[in-house]
């Protein structure tokens, strides 16, 4: 049955696939007959969302993609790859006059320079090639919304909206596409550190023309439309999956 969407014969790595959009991209792909390789920090839970996994041939790798030895030890046991999706990422709550150096420090590291390092090192491995896709998560934060107390967040994924839209132009040549999908409030462990209570999650939602947050699977799916061959003329762009939030 002819399907643009498969992802059959492709080799996908996964990072932050431990749990929330990370894992169910790791689920749809397999499901779409991707081979998936998943990558995360914390092996219980990676061993959870690798369980989930449908078809064979996956591969569970455990690695902190802060550390450099880890990251490129990582890239070593890589198969060649057609697609990457950078997914791992943490959020941070801070004021902008109480900004420290070592929160600035570590959303930037994890967020920002390890997704873009990471990319290169493949890259400069040849272990993605020509028809190559590479998206990153991104967030309607910092690209298109401003939320108070969000400024770190929105500072490592702004400067991820620019890297792709340069790594594109660049990697054009080589017929390597580059695009991010863009979620509003998504339902992931994120919310479950009891920093929101249930009351002010309910205020948050009815925000939302569509009067609820997103799902995981829902990113996926957009995720999933930019590794297959239904989006090969798409290059440099961002899926904004906000449940109308931006339209107001």
């Amino acid at each position: 049955m002819y399907n643009p969407f498969s992802l059959e014969g492709k080799n996908i790595l996964i990072t932050g696939a431990s749990s929330g959009i990370g894992r169910a991209t790791a689920i749809e792909c397999s499901r779409m007959g991707g081979k998936v390789v998943i990558t995360g920090r914390n092996e219980a839970r990676l061993l959870e969302t690798f369980n989930q996994l449908e078809g064979e041939g996956h591969i569970s790798l455990v690695a902190d993609l802060t550390d450099e030895q880890q990251m490129e030890h990582l890239v070593e046991q890589l198969p060649l790859l057609h697609g990457l999706v950078n997914n791992a990422g943490m959020t941070e709550t801070v004021p902008t006059q109480f900004i420290k150096r070592d929160k600035l420090d570590r959303i930037l590291e994890i967020n920002t320079i390890s997704p873009i390092l990471l990319t290169q090192k493949i890259l400069k491995s040849k272990k993605i090639g020509k028809g190559g896709s590479i998206v990153f998560t991104c967030s309607i934060s910092g690209p298109h919304v401003s939320v108070g107390g969000n400024v770190l967040y929105s500072t490592s994924k702004g400067a991820i909206h620019g890297f792709v839209k340069n790594a594109a132009l660049d990697l054009s040549i080589k017929g390597i596409r580059v695009n991010e999908v863009c979620p509003g409030m998504i339902h992931t462990h994120i919310l479950d550190a009891g920093v929101i209570s249930g009351e002010q999650l309910e205020v948050e939602a009815s925000r939302y023309p569509m009067k609820r947050f997103g799902k995981p699977e829902e990113v996926a799916y957009g995720i999933i439309y930019l590794l297959s061959e239904a989006s090969s003329f798409v290059t440099g762009t961002g899926i904004v999956i906000d449940g109308g939030f931006t339209l107001q």
